[in-house]
């Protein structure tokens, strides 16, 4: 069972990195394009509205490829001192905080995506719908949730969680 949620959630993961890298490579075109315009005194008009909401997708596409593969910050100055079962625990307890984090801000979000609908919000030039890249952010933030409980509970059966993941030391 857990192989094959590993599959799905490995699956998601390609998904979410699909859409952050082509939000990237979209953000560098559209600042090429418009410091080329700038250039010849005709910028991209909506090259703000673009770049901003397009970060969204870059930043949260990103993320459940980075936990997966142990990308994320790690401060480990104790961790040669503490037992292996407390450096266990802490690191499930990490994944959990994780996981309670970044549904919340899925929950936070969505709240905010309904009231964008309702009110008609949209970016400052081009009227793109902000609720459109708010409910992105809400799937790609359950996506790196869903990506974090995984290691958790394969931190809790003693299965490697990050098979990729190296640690540098500071």
């Amino acid at each position: 069972m857990l192989a094959q949620m590993q599959k799905l959630v490995d699956r998601l993961i390609s998904l979410s990195a699909i859409i952050g890298t082509s939000g990237l490579i979209f953000v560098v075109l559209v600042i090429v394009i418009d410091v080329i315009g700038r250039n010849f005194g005709m910028p991209l008009y909506g090259a703000q509205d673009l770049v901003t909401m397009t970060m969204v997708l870059i930043v949260f596409g990103g993320m459940a490829l980075c936990d997966r593969r142990g990308g994320h910050i790690v401060v480990d100055i104790f961790e040669t001192t503490f037992p292996a079962a407390l450096n266990r625990t802490i690191d499930i307890f990490s994944a959990l905080l994780g996981v309670a984090i970044f549904v919340l801000i899925a929950v936070t979000v969505y709240q905010s995506a309904k009231l964008s609908v309702m009110l008609h919000l949209s970016t400052n030039l081009l009227n793109l719908p902000n609720a459109w890249f708010q409910y992105a952010l809400c799937v790609l933030s359950l996506v790196g949730a869903l990506t974090m409980g995984l290691r958790a509970l394969r931190l809790i059966w003693r299965d490697d969680p990050q098979p990729t993941g190296e640690k540098e030391p500071l």
